[in-house]
Formats: C-alpha cells, sequence, structure tokens
C-alpha cells in the first residue's frame, strides 16, 4: 500500500505559504490583477476580506508587492478556507499564473495516489465482464435450449421440436451442430 508524504495532504494555508515567494516575484502579479483578487475576495467573500481590509490592500500608495504580501500572510493567518477562496480567485482571474505556481507543478508530476490505491485494492469481479451481454444471452439461450431438450426429449416431444432444434443448430459450430442434427434425427426414429 503506498504512502501518504506531507507533501501530498498538505491544505491550502500551507500551499499559499509555499507558493508566496513565487507570487511575490512573478511578473504576472501586476496592479490590476491584485486588485481584481482583492475585490473578488471582498465582493463575494466578504467574511474573508472586509470593506476595511480590501481598501487597505486597494491603496495605490503602498507598492504592489508589498500589498500582496500582506494580503497573502493576512489570508494564511485566516486559515485554509480563505487560502482555498484566494486560489479560486486565482484560477478565475489569471490562470497561467495559477497553473505556473510551484504546488500546482508538484501536484501534476506526482501520481495519483488515491486512484492507484484503488485500482490495488479492487480487483476484477467477474471474468466474463469484457465479453458483453450478447455472450450473456447466447450462453443463456444455449441453457435454455439444453433445459427443454432434457425435460421434453425423453418422453412426449413439442410439437415443433425438429424445426427448432435446426433453426437453433444454425447459429452454433460444427460439432455442436453435428449433436443437435443428430439428436433430433434419434428423436425421429423413436
Amino acid at each position: 500500500m503506498a504512502r501518504l508524504t506531507i507533501k501530498e495532504t498538505e491544505g491550502y494555508d500551507e500551499q499559499l505559504h509555499s507558493d508566496t515567494q513565487y507570487l511575490c516575484s512573478h511578473q504576472g502579479m501586476d496592479t490590476e490583477l491584485v486588485d481584481r483578487l482583492v475585490l473578488q475576495l471582498n465582493r463575494t467573500y466578504p467574511q474573508i476580506l472586509s470593506d476595511k481590509e480590501a481598501c487597505k490592500f486597494r491603496s495605490l500608495r503602498i507598492p504592489t508587492k508589498a500589498r500582496l504580501l500582506e494580503l497573502l500572510k493576512d489570508l494564511h493567518g485566516k486559515g485554509d478556507d480563505a487560502c482555498h477562496e484566494f486560489y479560486r480567485a486565482l484560477h478565475i482571474h489569471a490562470e497561467d499564473v495559477y497553473f505556473s505556481l510551484p504546488t500546482r507543478i508538484r501536484q501534476r508530476e506526482m501520481p495519483d495516489v488515491r486512484r492507484a490505491m484503488t485500482e490495488a485494492v479492487i480487483p476484477e469481479r467477474y471474468v466474463l465482464n469484457d465479453r458483453g451481454p450478447l455472450f450473456f444471452l447466447s450462453c443463456f439461450s444455449l441453457a435454455v435450449g439444453f433445459a427443454i431438450l432434457y425435460y421434453y426429449g425423453e418422453g412426449r416431444r413439442l410439437i415443433c421440436t425438429e424445426a427448432f432444434l435446426h433453426c437453433s443448430a444454425m447459429r452454433l459450430g460444427k460439432d455442436a451442430k453435428d449433436v443437435f442434427i443428430s439428436y433430433v434425427e434419434v428423436g425421429k426414429q423413436r
């Protein structure tokens, strides 16, 4: 069974802490994008970023990198949900930045541990899974045919047994066809 590492189970606040340096140094994180992220967090989730905090993080007197660093520290302090909403806003407004984050690259390169675990745990249930419904119907029909032959073969016979068996034998292989036809011929001689 595969072991989970710390990096695979880290929350959004740990991911944001890991991505902070990259986000502050990325050229795509300009003033306009930071403003859009702050507005997204303030308007959609006012419990995460209040109006007062939004005004502070949108102030043009402070350089953009310093505002972004303060925003990220503030979100990191508010917990996992706030960090998750920041990632959602970043994904909406700047997909190229979002997909170039170190934590996202690491997640793409990492094999999916959960999928590998489920594949190892669940064995193939049935041997005939890949044969399909037509195979099942043909086997079932063959079994019903043999049951009818066994039940009606010894004593009385069905009205159209010979015609039924000749038609049934058309779809079978050569050896099975010979058995059916010989059975019909023996039944006629009685």
